[in-house]
Parts: C-alpha cells; sequence; structure tokens
C-alpha cells in the first residue's frame, strides 16, 4: 500500500483508516459488546468494499446510501465508500418510505447498501419496495432502472436471505476480489479533502430534510480538534450510544480513530448493556449527551453500582439538561471532567466544547468555547450587528470545517451562508465574559405571544423546576387574539402526580403572565428523530386536538 508523507495532516477518511492500519494494526478499532475489530481487520474489510464498488461501476464523486442500523460493517462500508473516492449518504434508520423515496431520489443514489429484516419492526426490504414500487418487478438487480430513481443501479444487501431484486453482499464483494490493490490506493490517494465525504440529511419540521455537504476536510478536522480539546490519545476509548447515522456518532467515531483508540458503541441503546460496556471495556471518554440517554442512565437499578471510574471526560451538557441530570451524574461520577457542547450536522458535529481546563461553573452551566478553527459570534437577528456580552441573537460561524451547502439545492444554501461566509444557524445564543457559549433555543423555537419574544426554553426551565416534573417540552399554539401561546408537554417522573393546574401555578410568579402556558399535556414516550424530539409532532397532535374540542 502507498502511505502518505508523514510530515503531511491526513485529511480524508480512506487515507486516515488506512495509515492507523499501518500504525497500530493489532489494536482495538472498533467495540461492540460481542465483538471487536482491529485497525487491520477494520482496514481490510474497507478495501474490500471499496473494491465491490469499483467492480459495480462506481466512480470517484458517485453517492452511495448505506441504510443501517449501527453495527460494525456499517463503519466497514463508510471508509470503504471513502476508499473508493465515492460520498457515503448515511441514512437515518428511521426514515419511512416517504421519507427514503425523497432522498434516494434527491440525493442521486447510484448505489445504496443495506439490509432486509432487522427486527419484528424493523424490515429495510419492505420500506425500500413501498419507497420503490417498480423495485419489486425489477428484472435485473445488477442493472436497476426505476422511474422513481433514476440513477440508482444497485441495491447490495448486506444480510441472507436476500430479496431477489438485491444483490447478496457476498456476491458484490466477490466481484470485487479480482480489482488490484493498487487500485483502491490510487483512488484513496486521488481524494482531494476539500471534496465532498458526507452527505447528511437533517430532520426537517414540516419541509422535505436537506442534505448536508460535509467535506472530507470537514469531518476529519473537526473530529481532530475535538480530539485534542479532549486529550484523546493511542489507546484510549471513546464511548457513544448514538446512531452511527447522525454526525454525532461519526464525530466522536473518526475523534478516535485519528487519535488511534478504540470506539466502543452499541447497535440500539439499552441501559443495562451500555452501563456494563462503560465499565468492562474501560470507557475513558463518554458521549452520551442526550437528555433522553441519560435519564435511562441514571434511572437502571444497576447505575448506583457501577464501576465508572476510568471515564476521566463525559459529554454530559448539563447545561441544557434538566438540574436533577447534573445532580445525579456528578455524585456517581466525581472524578469525572463533564463538559458541555454545542454544535449541529451543518457544522461537522461540535462548534464549541469545554476545556478540560474550564471551571466546574463554565462546565456545568455553559456549553463551552469555539473549537480550533471555528470563529462564532452573536448577532442581532434583524440588524446582523454583533450582541453584546450576555445579550441573546443568532448564532453564526465560520471555518474550513463548515457544510459545502446544501444538496441539490443552491436556494437553502444561499439562506444560511451569507456572502462573507458565515453560516447562520438559526439558533438562539449568548455569550458570557468569559466567552462561554449558551444556547437558548432556535429562532423557529422562539413565540410571538401578543408581540412579545418568547423562548420555550425558558418556560421549560420553570417547569423543570417542579419536582414531578422529568422532561418539559414547550411549543406555541395558534390563538385569536394573541397570535400564539405556549402549551407545554410534560413528562412526569417515576411515580410522580402532577395536574395541568398544579404545573401552570408552579410558573405563576416565576414568569411573566404572558409567557404561562395555557395547555399542559402530559406523555410517557416523545416523538423523536434521531436524537431529538420533534416539537412539531407535538404542536399537530395538540392543534387537532383543541380544533376538535371546539367544533
Amino acid at each position: 500500500m502507498t502511505a502518505q508523507t508523514p510530515a503531511e495532516p491526513i485529511f480524508t477518511l480512506g487515507a486516515l483508516l488506512r495509515d492507523r492500519a499501518a500504525k497500530w494494526p493489532d489494536q482495538d478499532a472498533l467495540v461492540f459488546p460481542d465483538r471487536r475489530t482491529s485497525y487491520a481487520a477494520m482496514n481490510q474489510a474497507a478495501r474490500g468494499w471499496a473494491k465491490a464498488l469499483i467492480a459495480r461501476g462506481v466512480q470517484p464523486g458517485d453517492n452511495v446510501g448505506i441504510l443501517l442500523t449501527t453495527r460494525p460493517d456499517f463503519m466497514d462500508i463508510l471508509f470503504g465508500i471513502a476508499m473508493a473516492g465515492a460520498v457515503a449518504v448515511p441514512v437515518n434508520a428511521r426514515y419511512q418510505p416517504g421519507e427514503l423515496a425523497f432522498l434516494v431520489a434527491d440525493c442521486d443514489l447510484v448505489c445504496l447498501i443495506t439490509t432486509g429484516k432487522v427486527a419484528d419492526s424493523l424490515d429495510f426490504g419492505e420500506r425500500l419496495l413501498a419507497a420503490l414500487p417498480s423495485l419489486g418487478g425489477a428484472a435485473d438487480p445488477a442493472a436497476l432502472a426505476l422511474p422513481e430513481a433514476p440513477k440508482l443501479a444497485s441495491i447490495i444487501c448486506v444480510d441472507d436471505p436476500c430479496p431477489a431484486t438485491l444483490i447478496p453482499a457476498a456476491s458484490a464483494l466477490a466481484a470485487g476480489a479480482a480489482v488490484p490493490d493498487a487500485d483502491v490506493d490510487a483512488r484513496t490517494d486521488a481524494v482531494d479533502p476539500a471534496s465532498i465525504a458526507l452527505i447528511l440529511y437533517t430532520s426537517g419540521t414540516t419541509a422535505n430534510p436537506k442534505g448536508c455537504l460535509i467535506r472530507h476536510r470537514g469531518i476529519v478536522g473537526n473530529s481532530r480538534n475535538l480530539g485534542r480539546r479532549y486529550e484523546i490519545g493511542a489507546g484510549d476509548r471513546f464511548w457513544s450510544p448514538l446512531p452511527i447515522f447522525h454526525i454525532a456518532g461519526i464525530l466522536p467515531m473518526v475523534a478516535i480513530v485519528d487519535a488511534g483508540g478504540a470506539y466502543l458503541t452499541i447497535p440500539n441503546f439499552d441501559a443495562g448493556v451500555a452501563l456494563a460496556m462503560l465499565a468492562h471495556e474501560k470507557a475513558t471518554h463518554a458521549y452520551p449527551c442526550f437528555v433522553t440517554i441519560m435519564q435511562d442512565l441514571i434511572a437502571h437499578p444497576n447505575f448506583a453500582t457501577t464501576d465508572l471510574s476510568s471515564v476521566r471526560l463525559m459529554n454530559a451538557n448539563f447545561a441544557v439538561q434538566p438540574d436533577a441530570i447534573r445532580t445525579a451524574m456528578t455524585a456517581a461520577m466525581p472524578h469525572t471532567v463533564m463538559v458541555g457542547t454545542y454544535g449541529l450536522t451543518e457544522g461537522s458535529g461540535t462548534i464549541c466544547t469545554s476545556r478540560i481546563t474550564d471551571s466546574w461553573e463554565a462546565r456545568g452551566w455553559r456549553l463551552g468555547v469555539p473549537l480550533d478553527e471555528w470563529d462564532v459570534r452573536i448577532v442581532d437577528v434583524e440588524t446582523g450587528e454583533d450582541c453584546a456580552v450576555g445579550a441573546q441573537g443568532e448564532i453564526v460561524a465560520r471555518g474550513p470545517n463548515m457544510l459545502a451547502g446544501y444538496y441539490n439545492a443552491p436556494e437553502k444554501t444561499a439562506e444560511v451562508i451569507d456572502a462573507d461566509g458565515w453560516f447562520h444557524t438559526g439558533d438562539i445564543g449568548s455569550f458570557d465574559a468569559e466567552g462561554q457559549i449558551m444556547f437558548h433555543g432556535r429562532t423557529k423555537d422562539m413565540l410571538k405571544v401578543g408581540g412579545e419574544n418568547v423562548a420555550a426554553a425558558e418556560i421549560e426551565a420553570v417547569l423543570h423546576s417542579h419536582p414531578a416534573v422529568q422532561l418539559a417540552q414547550v411549543v406555541g399554539i395558534p390563538d385569536p387574539r394573541y397570535v400564539e401561546v405556549p402549551a407545554a408537554f410534560v413528562e412526569l417522573r417515576g411515580a410522580a402526580t402532577a395536574s395541568e393546574r398544579e404545573l401552570i401555578e408552579h410558573c405563576k410568579g416565576k414568569l411573566a403572565s404572558f409567557k404561562l402556558p395555557r395547555h399542559v399535556r402530559f406523555v410517557t414516550s416523545w416523538p423523536m428523530s434521531t436524537s431529538k424530539i420533534q416539537k412539531f409532532r407535538l404542536r399537530d397532535t395538540l392543534v387537532r386536538e383543541l380544533s376538535g374540542e371546539n367544533a
């Protein structure tokens, strides 16, 4: 295999894995609860997939989809696509047929790698047949010609049994065996760091999702800077339960590969399995970060007795969690440096995060400072002028690791990237006197109540202070007098009880009257995207309910 000049930093995914396999061939690269893979084995598997794609006629710059849950060969395929010079398109495993149909066509996929039935409630084969109706009648799986997806030439199935309209992975890999190693290395070496490595579709609210174009330089550079901030080194072990098709799963995975450590993960989040893995594998860094995951870890009966002493640093995001999570986690892990993070898909993951040397007040109640190579400002939404310290405005960011744009959507790209190269996140934030950032909600999460701006996050924070409330989410619903009024959805803690009236009364005196929730509804589960609660679904449910009441 060819190798890059040691003095030159590697900024492409395929070359990165190849280099790490040469340096640490026998070291763990990937660890699941029931399987571990060395760097040498992962590199070999990735090269096999690169050969399979080259044999299938995939060209540099072509888009190749991955529709799989978190599993070892997802990573092999991701790096294999990069080695072939193609663009990886990780597909949200929760996408339903309509969303799949949109993505496959919008992204111009030439190949899709997937599987059939995963569980009783999850069958990708059935979803694809529903998304692509003409697939069922395809005469030749090696040369698809689907009117719904004109560029999609083939779909490869990684598991048996394989539907007749899909190509078995064994056949695709066998065909690739004839491709010389030199061809893979030539493709890998030809990849420009400025070229696109990933297209990640972000969840929309009511519109179709947008495909974020992430460069090789973006994902490798941002991951490397995250690793430096967290002082990750060779032999460290980074645990993340987040789906690998999400930027929050890809970012820590690339960061630990860059450092020469092991990526620890699980196929489906189970708090008991997660706790056992953290202890047994002696994770040094952990990336749970989302409220639903943190709650499940804390609530598990084994949490209090699990040895978590190996974890040096955890991305806990306490600043945007209910206080109860901060209290429970810090009591159980007093030795761990807890950090906050602000980021998004368009920023190749993290934009701001805590420094290890930051004070506990900063790490526990703020979301950090910009990573290397990022410039971040807070600007007035209407004037675009920089906001004063402590004042809230839109977070805008600029740097070499930001998205290149949205695929097939120049008008959407122009809406978020201005003439000076600043990316307008649509998030509301502020900087304190020490330069620590805080997230206050989305611009779209700002309610307009009788002409007054109201942040949903402000109401949520007051509801979280009630002892019976586990989690609260606030949305705006139409109102004939005030245009929009707040409504709250609440998950109660364990066996605790509370009424709608009690929670509204709890907010009185803590919030101005126009900020008080007019309705409270109780839930036991939340409508989720990959990792975020879909507030628009909550809103639509309540609007339908109230319309029925008023009919």
